[in-house]
């Protein structure tokens, strides 16, 4: 028997040591983590990776109520969500966020693979579901400034708002056309007129960051951990329902659909917009969240979007009637129609369970799932999730800053459209005398800061009342504004023996919608609410008026504008309440036009510029102008 010398010995072992640091150092090299690596060889690595079960983890969006860390590690989920008012706890502030979403992220990172969660919320007009947070304009009143410059700024304040509590991914912008004032969400449409709602698309370049010269069209992308992933919504039609009815059917041609509809979501496209989420809607009596002629063949292979299709709330669940039922077949819809990531607040393991047992049984072809994940990844690779997984603290005091309350500010001045100023251009009434004698306010949305910012404010209905935020009511503003000697009186809704009593140099009323969202929005008389129309009728018969109507659309007005010495549609302007002193007293002139068609009455709706019969109280388009002038 021959023995080795130990020098061979010593060889030896010196190879088995290099071949087993070798091997470890293989297992341990993971292409997917390696930011120097193309993007698609780590979405290519990452997903040969993963079981089956992962990647529907990686499908699956659930409420933060229904979330803990073991279920974002056990079950490998790749989103959660804030549902409207869905918060750590009241009056939540930007560390409690942060805290809690760096516990689900740590969740998600302690999974097998540890791939990253995104966590969505519905941030439509500033970061609204958020204590102190800065609350812009809602969508229908930045439609009225014409200033696509103006509302990439927004997007981007919003996008650091956002990530002043950690999340990364803003369900907005809606771009919607609304095409009847009764729907419920007319205030998250910018414009009837598609043009406006293109122009407006620019907010997503605030939002996610501009999109690099040379980039290919329709890749997702985020430039950077002050911006986040933006979600244009809701595909497609869902603001040209019969009569306004919020989620119904939408009756339209294919031209109808493609010149009206659809052509901000080939902008937002090439924007680099990163996800689209499907309408409650239907499109000729098929729900969308089951089209897959349009959300596969259209979006994704016509429009070449690479960004994934994610569901509304529940929206799966309301393929079919009532909710929730043949709930297997309506996700069998769902997927197959091209949905890639599923809303579902409540129950991630039925979701799971289901899609597991629908691909084992060759229902779903596993290059649908795959077609899903690859998306899903491809927006988390983009967003640089993997290298900056965690909460960037460095943002927290963006939120409610002053420079975000300026800028709403100046949205809200620019927002805000004059219809009438006087009976003729020769006796205007507007701008207002700072020094007079005493002003009356009146009107129940003069000092309610949760009636201006409307619905989609700190909870998902909105609120009444100014305890909920910080901002700057009208009436503050009014009295900020104002001379020093200028007595300010404030009647809620005066009558008519207080308004003889007192010898009043003018009036400013404001009245308007109180706050709602959604479906229990949806209105067929579209009118001010009580005791809007006997406080104009009072006031207005007796002292010089100025009328601010807050709203989130047009309202039946005409019988009221002939008693009025000035109308101003100031929309749902927010938190910051100067923005409409600053115009009424003439600091800065009025500029806004009419994103919509103003009717005389509901009985000509639908109706929207270019229609036959069109004739309007006030067209779209419309709006006075004045010039900013020096008060002493």
């Amino acid at each position: 028997m021959v023995r080795p010398s130990s020098s061979v010995l010593l060889v030896g072992l010196l190879w088995l040591y290099c071949w087993g640091a070798m091997a470890q150092a293989g297992e341990e090299y993971m292409a997917y983590k390696d930011p120097k690596q193309p993007l698609n060889r780590r979405i290519k690595d990452l997903m040969g990776r993963m079981m089956l079960e992962e990647k529907i983890g990686q499908m699956t969006q659930l409420d933060r109520a229904n979330v803990t860390a073991e279920i974002m590690r056990d079950f490998s989920l790749g989103s959660v969500l804030s549902g409207g008012g869905s918060v750590p706890r009241e009056q939540a502030s930007p560390q409690d966020w942060i805290n809690m979403f760096n516990e689900f992220q740590k969740g998600a990172l302690s999974s097998r693979l540890g791939i990253p969660m995104i966590y969505g919320i519905d941030a439509v007009h500033g970061h609204n579901n958020v204590y102190k947070a800065t609350i812009f304009p809602h969508n229908v009143g930045l439609g009225a400034t014409r200033d696509p410059e103006l509302v990439k700024k927004i997007g981007a304040a919003t996008a650091l708002e956002v990530r002043a509590t950690g999340i990364n991914y803003a369900f907005a912008p809606c771009i919607a056309v609304c095409r009847d004032p009764r729907w419920g969400r007319c205030y998250e449409s910018y414009s009837e007129d598609p043009a406006v709602v293109i122009q407006m698309t620019d907010v997503i370049l605030g939002l996610q960051g501009e999109i690099p010269a040379g980039s290919r069209k329709g890749v997702p992308y985020v430039g950077g951990k002050d911006k986040v992933a933006a979600c244009a919504k809701h595909f497609v039609g869902d603001g040209g329902t019969t009569r306004g009815i919020n989620e119904n059917n939408t009756v339209i041609d294919r031209h109808g659909l493609l010149s009206i509809h659809m052509p901000a979501y080939y902008h937002s496209i090439i924007k680099g917009v990163s996800t689209i989420m499907v309408s409650y809607s239907s499109l000729n009596g098929k729900k969308m969240h089951a089209h897959h002629e349009l959300v596969t063949k259209f979006l994704k292979d016509t429009l070449k979007f690479r960004g994934f299709v994610i569901s509304d709330w529940q929206g799966v669940d309301k393929i079919n009637y009532p909710l929730h039922s043949n709930y297997p077949e309506a996700v069998l819809a769902g997927v197959q129609a091209g949905i890639d990531m599923v809303m579902v607040p409540f129950n991630h393991t039925e979701f799971i369970g289901i899609v597991t047992d629908h691909v084992n049984n060759k229902r779903i072809p596993m290059s649908r799932i795959d077609d899903a994940v690859r998306r899903i990844l491809r927006v988390k690779f983009v967003m640089g999730l993997f290298e900056n997984p965690l909460a960037d603290e460095s943002f927290v005091d963006k939120l409610g800053s002053q420079a975000h309350r300026d800028l709403a500010r100046e949205a809200v001045r620019k927002s805000l459209v004059l219809l009438k100023n006087g009976e003729n251009a020769d006796t205007p009434v507007l701008p207002l005398p700072k020094k007079t004698k005493r002003i009356l306010v009146a009107g129940t949305h003069a000092n309610n800061l949760g009636y201006q910012c409307g619905g989609w404010s700190l909870t998902w209905q909105g609120v009444s009342g100014n305890n909920y935020t910080a901002g700057t009511t009208i009436l503050s503003a009014i009295t900020a504004a104002v001379d020093p000697s200028t007595e300010i009186v404030f009647s809620e809704n005066p009558d008519a023996d207080f308004l003889k009593s007192n010898n009043f140099s003018y009036a400013i009323v404001v009245v308007g919608e109180q706050p709602y969202a959604e479906t229990k929005g949806d209105s067929l008389n579209l009118t001010i609410a009580e005791p809007g129309p006997q406080t104009i009728t009072n006031v207005c018969g007796e002292v010089k008026c100025v009328v601010v109507v807050i709203s989130g659309r047009p309202l039946v007005i005409e019988p009221y504008v002939s008693s009025m010495d000035a109308l101003v549609a100031a929309w749902l302007p927010g938190t910051e309440g100067q923005g409409v002193s600053d115009v009424l007293f003439g600091d800065y002139g009025f500029s806004g036009k009419l994103p919509r068609t103003w009717f005389k009455t509901v009985d000509q709706l639908p109706m929207n510029v270019g229609d036959a019969h069109y004739d309007p109280l006030f067209p779209f388009d419309f709006g006075l102008t004045t010039d900013s002038v020096k008060q002493l």
